[in-house]
This record gives structure tokens, sequence and C-alpha cells, in this order.
């Protein structure tokens, strides 16, 4: 189908007919500025394909014009069956017809049925993915309704070209398949696989079942249990309670008892004579000890005696020492003394001798100096003076405005003096008196302006008061002036105007000095006068008296050097007898230290000695032999009860024995005669309880509540993987499934995006990801530009798939690059070009100047209003 006219009537602006004709093949361009119907037309076409003749709603009402009306609607379309007029009226008279060379084909719901048919179908067809209302250029968005509209229309288009994705590999079988799958196992699990419904239900039972069995089943091996128990124990009674056992566990009691007696009587026996061979070695030690003290205290009071003597020696000798080099050490000093002063006095004349050859280099430039700082000192207090007078008088600003305020008094008097009565007095032969005006005489024959009252003093006449006319104007102005020059004149303390005319001209003189003075003193001192006169102090004065005094500089040097080797030579003797005392105090500290030690230790010697009594050596010696014979006795007697005792630890154990056999024997029989009352009440509670038979039925119906189970959880196995194995099918089958828009897609992404590709979603059947260089971006986030030309290069592909698939439908786009940037709207121009070659597009845009280089046909909207 493509589209040759449009025509309107009664629709919004269009109260009367306008029509777009000569729409050919290819791309077709209506650029006309905004308010101008463009949106109209397309609105007015899709009502005419989307609307039924017969609709009230919002969307037609909105196409009546102000002034009401029936909106008309007339498209002229080429089909493979010929040329076609349709045509449709709304609200008023609502008709739809479809006519042929002049000929009506169908009309009312048959042309209705007719113009759904040519455009492929229920539900508008897959035409709807074509056009492009304006501001509307996402693939997405509008009502839920018009949403799944869309998608029907884009999986009817992707099925159309494309037979083999209707297979359970992928589309609408495949998706029934997934949610029935997914809807039988919801029934018995949850999204994580936790059971619910009849999966848990079996859960339940079974584990319920398992409770019960393992209950009678504990009950079942506790009453066996018992059953056993009870033999052991009438068994273990009979056995303890035999008369020959009895007997002999008593005797065997009474032997032990006898035995053990026995052996702790002979044990304290060996324990005394023990105690007594421990009290001899005892006194065998003390005497030991005693004489062996002794010795060593005898020993260490020869020995103190021996180093008292040697200590005292040495301290002598030492102190001897240490005297001989305080004396050494004093006569060292004295000379390092002397030669200390020598050099003194050495180096003072080197420094005069210098001081006096440094003098004499420099008296030429201290006297430079000299000459500088006095001038610098003088050209200082002249700019200081000029200074000070060129604060005073009025400077050049205030001196001008005292000249304007001056020539603007003297412009208003001559003002008034133009204006004012003149006064001439004319003398009579020798002047004999005079006439005068406040005071001033007034000159013979010269006028004189008078503009106030004034009274004339005539000499030897009297008076004559002149009383001038109305004529006053400029009596103010001339005093406004003298008032403003009198205030000038005495905010700089001037009399009058040759006072501060002075003042200025001495100011000015005081500003040259202060320069000249200014220029000199840079001159002279550019860093100021401190330099100088430390420049000047830095060189040394000649003076006579020492001129006379002062040595040779090299024979005062050679003296110092002599001087200086003196001192040298005597402060090394000095430092080496002050090395010798500091050795010979310490000897003799040490020394000191060890008489002082010497005498401590004889004296601790003679406390030992003291300490041990009157006893000598050998009073001593005949105690530890006698001490020594009792403990061999008592050794030997002791010796003689151990070899003949009792095995203790023997007896203690026999006896631990028999004792712990008789109270076994008697608490076994306490506990088996109630254990043997309990099991026997046990044993016949449980036999009337019928415990085996429960058991055995508990087990048949656990084993089918297994079975059960186990058959749910296979089947839920069975549905997962089932679905994952769907899943897995339609995600393999996706490539295939947009395989045809891919191929389609590639060469117009390319014109933009070199390598690019769309990442598609099966729900949605649009693309989500645009990826560029290995880089996924989403679309959402991509900006409006990029998402519009998108969007229309997929409507491009769409057009194009349709029109392989045997589907010819024009492209309308209404305004579809509005964000889109001059260097990629040319290559989006180059998009549309490529595609028009046997595609029919009709491009609506506002935008005269861009779209002038779209090329193709270029279309006119013409008015019935504007013929006329």
């Amino acid at each position: 189908m493509k589209f040759r006219s449009i025509s309107v009537e009664n629709v919004r602006r269009f109260a009367r007919p306008a029509t777009v004709g000569g729409i050919g093949d290819g791309l077709n361009v209506l650029a006309v500025p905004n308010e101008h119907g463009k949106s109209t037309l397309f609105d007015a076409v899709q009502a005419l394909f989307f609307k039924p003749h017969g609709s009230k709603d919002k969307e037609i009402k909105a196409l009546q014009p102000h002034a009401g009306g029936a909106p008309e609607v007339t498209v002229e379309i080429e089909t493979e069956a010929g040329g076609f007029v349709l045509w449709k009226r709304w609200l008023s008279k609502p008709a739809a017809t479809v006519s042929q060379d002049g000929r009506l084909i169908a009309q009312a719901d048959a042309a209705e049925v007719w113009i759904a048919e040519t455009l492929g179908g229920e539900d508008s067809g897959p035409s709807g993915l074509l056009w492009v209302r304006q501001g509307m250029t996402a693939l997405d968005g509008g009502s839920p309704k018009e949403e799944k509209a869309a998608l029907e229309r884009r999986r009817d288009l992707m099925s159309s070209v494309g037979h083999e994705v209707e297979a359970m590999t992928g589309g609408r079988r495949m998706d029934h398949a997934l949610a029935r799958c997914r809807a039988e196992l919801e029934v018995l699990a949850t999204k994580t696989l936790r059971p619910r419904g009849p999966w848990k239900a079996a859960q339940e039972q079974v584990e319920a079942l398992e409770a019960e069995h393992a209950l009678l089943a504990e009950t079942s091996q506790a009453l066996h249990e018992a059953l056993r128990a009870r033999r052991r124990a009438r068994r273990e009674l009979a056995e303890i309670e035999d008369a020959e056992t009895t007997f002999a566990r008593a005797e065997r009691l009474n032997q032990a008892t006898g035995a053990h007696a026995a052996a702790l009587r002979h044990a304290e026996d060996v324990e005394a004579a023990a105690r007594k061979v421990e009290a001899g070695r005892v006194a065998v030690a003390r005497a030991q000890e005693r004489l062996e003290a002794l010795r060593a205290a005898l020993a260490e009071r020869q020995a103190a005696r021996a180093a008292v003597d040697k200590a005292l020696a040495d301290a002598e000798q030492a102190a001897a020492e240490r005297d001989a080099a305080q004396a050494a050490l004093e006569t060292a000093e004295d000379a390092l003394d002397i030669a200390q002063k020598a050099r003194d006095g050495a180096e003072a004349r080197r420094r005069a001798a210098e001081r006096q050859r440094t003098a004499r280099d420099g008296a030429a430039r201290r006297r430079e100096l000299q000459g500088r700082v006095a001038e610098a000192e003088a050209a200082r207090r002249a700019l200081e003076e000029a200074a000070a007078a060129a604060g005073q008088g009025p400077d050049a600003p205030t001196m001008q405005r005292i000249e304007a305020l001056a020539a603007e008094r003297a412009a208003a008097t001559a003002a008034r003096a133009a204006t004012a009565t003149r006064v001439v007095m004319n003398y009579a032969g020798e002047r004999g008196a005079a006439a005068r005006i406040d005071g001033a005489p007034l000159d013979d024959g010269q006028p004189v302006a008078i503009s106030l009252r004034t009274r004339i003093e005539i000499e030897g006449v009297g008076s004559l008061d002149v009383l001038p006319g109305d004529g006053r104007g400029g009596d103010d102005a001339v005093e406004i002036a003298d008032r403003a020059l009198a205030e000038a004149l005495g905010a700089v303390g001037a009399a009058d105007l040759a006072s501060a005319r002075a003042a200025a001209d001495k100011r000015n003189q005081a500003e040259r000095r202060r320069g000249e003075s200014k220029a000199v003193l840079d001159s002279l001192a550019p860093q100021g006068l401190a330099p100088l006169r430390a420049a000047l102090a830095s060189i040394p004065e000649v003076k006579d008296d020492e001129s006379a005094e002062a040595p040779d500089p090299e024979v005062a040097e050679k003296a110092l050097e002599q001087a200086e080797d003196a001192r040298v030579a005597a402060q090394s003797v000095r430092n080496a007898g002050a090395e010798r005392l500091s050795d010979a105090r310490t000897l003799s500290a040490r020394a000191d230290a060890c008489a002082s030690g010497a005498e401590d230790r004889l004296q601790r010697a003679e406390l030992g000695v003291e300490r041990l009594g009157t006893e000598d050596e050998a009073a001593l010696t005949e105690q530890f032999d006698r001490a020594r014979e009792a403990l061999d006795a008592a050794a030997a007697v002791h010796a003689e009860k151990a070899r003949s005792a009792p095995d203790l630890p023997a007896a203690e154990a026999a006896l631990t024995r028999a004792r712990a056999v008789d109270r076994e024997a008697r608490e076994a029989i306490a506990r088996l005669k109630p254990e043997l009352a309990r099991l026997d009440e046990r044993i016949s509670r449980g036999a009337g309880d019928a415990v085996e038979e429960g058991l055995a039925e508990t087990k048949e119906h656990l084993t089918a509540a297994r079975d059960e189970l186990a058959r749910i959880e296979h089947e839920v196995a069975v549905l997962k993987r089932l679905e994952s194995a769907l899943e897995a099918a339609k995600a393999e089958a996706r490539e295939r499934y947009f395989a045809p828009v891919a191929a389609e897609l590639r060469p117009l992404l390319s014109l933009l995006w070199p390598d690019a590709e769309l990442i598609w979603e099966q729900e949605t059947l649009l693309p989500t990801t645009l990826c560029r260089s290995g880089v996924e971006e989403p679309i959402s986030i991509l900006s409006g530009g990029t998402q519009e030309q998108v969007a229309l290069l997929v409507r491009l592909a769409f057009a194009r798939m349709l029109a392989k698939a045997g589907r010819h439908a024009p492209v309308i786009l209404d305004d579809a690059l509005v964000f889109t940037d001059d260097d990629r709207i040319e290559r989006m121009f180059d998009a549309l070009h490529r595609q028009a070659g046997d595609l029919q597009i009709l491009v609506l845009s506002c935008r005269q100047r861009a779209f002038r280089d779209l090329g193709g046909r270029t279309l006119r909207l013409t008015s019935a209003a504007a013929e006329a």
C-alpha cells in the first residue's frame, strides 16, 4: 500500500478542504512551519485507518474545528490491485466508503473491514509500527492497551518473517508451554523451591509418621531392653546371695584385717628407729659444721691481716705520686699563663699593625665617604625644609577652584554693572572738594555703577542719596560669588586672591625644591644614610700616635706565630700534667678504698672467730668423732628392723580389696532388688499396649507416605528441569528469533556507529541495550537524540521486513528527529534514502532549514481558502 494524496475538511484548522498531493514512491518531505497543520494531517490519517466512522471518542472530537462540523478525511492509495480512494466522515452523518475509478467498492462496516484487511488484519496490523506521531518517537510508552497492541504487532511481524520461531524452540507455543510448566510448579513449590500445597502436605505427613514410628520403635526397643535387663539382674542377684560365696567373702575380710594390724605395729617400730638415725645424722652434721666454721674463720683472719698490710703500703705510695703530680701541674699552669699573656700581647700588636695598614689604604675612600655623608645630610635637611614648605598654601586643584570662583565673581560683577545705574562726577574748575562713596573718592569723569541704594559724601556740600530702580537681577549672583570666593580664600588662610596666588606660587617653588633635593639625596645615598655611615665606620681612622707605635705587620705576624707555638707547647705540658694528676688521684682513691676494705675484712674475721666461742679445734674434732659413732649404731638397728618388716602396702591393698568386695556385694543386693521390681512393672505394662502391632502398622503407612513424597519430589524435579530446558531453548532461539530485524538493522547502525548492534528483550520484542565497541549501554540511559535515532532505525528495519514479506506499508514520521545534532542528522538522512529504495516514506517536519538538505520529493499543502 502506498499513499498518493491526503485531503481533509472540517479537521481542526482546516475548515475548508486542504490537500497534500503528488505523493510518490520513495522519500517524500512535507516541511512547513509550526501550526500549519502538519500534525493535523497525521492525526487525520490515523483516524481514517484506525477509528471507525461511528466513533465519537475524544480523539475524534479533538479533530473538530472550533466552528464545529463533521470531520472528513480522504486518502488516495495504491495497492497491487490498483488505485483506491478511502473516505470517512465522523460525528454528523458518519460514513465510510472505498471507491476505485469512481466506482463504489465498499461502504459503512464493509469499508472498515476492507481498510483493516488492507492494513494487515485485525487490531490495525503491523503497519502501526511505522507511523510515528509527534513527541512519540520511543518504541514503547502509551497506555497499557496501546503497549499490548504494539507488542502483538511486533510479535505478528516477527512471526510473519520467521515461521520456524513458532515451534517449541520459540514463539507462542513455547511461551504457553513455559507458562504451564511454571503454573504447575507454582502449585507445588515457591519461586525459591520451598515446598507448599501437596508437596508440603506430603512432607508434613512423612514427618508425622516418622515421629510416630520413632516413638513406637523406641518403646519396643525399651521393652526388649527391660526383658534383657531383668534376666541379667536375676542372674547377678543369685550369684551374690549364694551361701558359699558369702562365707568366703567374710573370711577373706577377717584375714586381711588381722594382717594389716600386724604390719602397722612393725611399721611404727621401724619409724622410731629411723627417727634415731636422723637425729644422729643431725648431730654429726652440726659437729662437722662447727669444726669447718672454726677452721675457715682462722684462715680468713690470717688472710685479712696480710691484705691490710699490703693495702696500707699501696695507699702510701699512691699518695706520694699524687702530691708529685699536683706540684708538676701547678708549675705547668704558671708557664701556660705566661705563654697566654705573651700570645695576647702579640695578637694586640698584630691587630694594631693591621688596623694601621687598613687605615692608610682607606684614607682616600674615607674622605670620599665623609664628603658624601655631609652632602647627603645637607640634601636631606633641604628636602625636609622643602617638604614642610610644600605643605603650606593651596595646592593646584584648590587654586584652580579659587580662580574659577574669582572668574565667576568677575563675570557676575560685569553683568551687574552692565544693567546698573551709573554716576559720573565732573568737577568744576579746580578740584576743591572731593566726592566719596564708602570712603573711596570718585574720580573725575569716571562712571561708577550703582545697583543698590548709595550715599555720596561731598565735602563742604553734604551728602547725595542715589536710589536706583528695581533692575537688581545681578545683585544676588555677585553676593553669592563673593561669599563662595571668600569661603574658598578663608579655607586656605588667604585674605584676598593675590595672597592666595602668592601662597600657591610659594608652594609650587617648595615642591620643585623638594624634588630637586630628593634627586640629589637619591644620587648620593640610594639606599639611605645608614649604609654610608656603616661603610665610613668600617674604615679605621689613622691616628698619629698609633702610627708611631704600630710595628711592621709582617714582624708582628711572625711574633704572634712564635707566641702561639709557645702557648700550645705550654698547653700540652699542662694537659699532660692534669692527666697525670687525674690518674694519680684515681690510683690514690682506689688504694685508700682497698685499705679501708681490707680493714673491714679483718674486723669481720675477728668477729667471726669470737662468735665461735672458746673451744679450740681439738675439742671440736673429738665431738665430731663421738657423734659419728652414735650414728653408725642407730643405722645398724634401723637396717635390721627394716629388713624383717612385713609388706604394709600389700596388706593395705588386700584389706582395701576385701572391704570393697564386701561393700559392692551389699550395694548390688540393695540395687538389684528394687530394679527387679521396677522391671517387672514396666514389662507387665508394655505387654498390654500392643506395641509391636502398632509399630508394624505405622511402618506400612510411613512407606506409603514416603513413596508419595518421592513421587511429588520427582515431579518437582522434572518440572524444574523442564523449565530450565525451556528457558535455555528460549535463550538459544533468541538470536534466530531476532535474526531478520538484526540483519536489516546492521547496515543502518553502521552509518552511525561501526560494528554496533542491539540486544533485544524476548518479552517485549524491543531493543534494550546498544553495544558499541564492546561496551553495553542500556537504551534508557542514552541521550534523547540517540534514543530517537535508534527508534527510527528500528522502524525502518521493520518497514523493510514488511516489504520483504509482501506487506508494503508507508512509513510516516512526524518530527521524528527532534534532538538529533547536525552531524548525525546527515547520516540519518542517508539512512532514510537507503531504505526509500523500495519503500514509501513520508517525512513531516517543522524544521524547514534542516530538512532542506534531506532530498526526496517536496510536498505542498494546498487549501481551498488559499486558492480562492
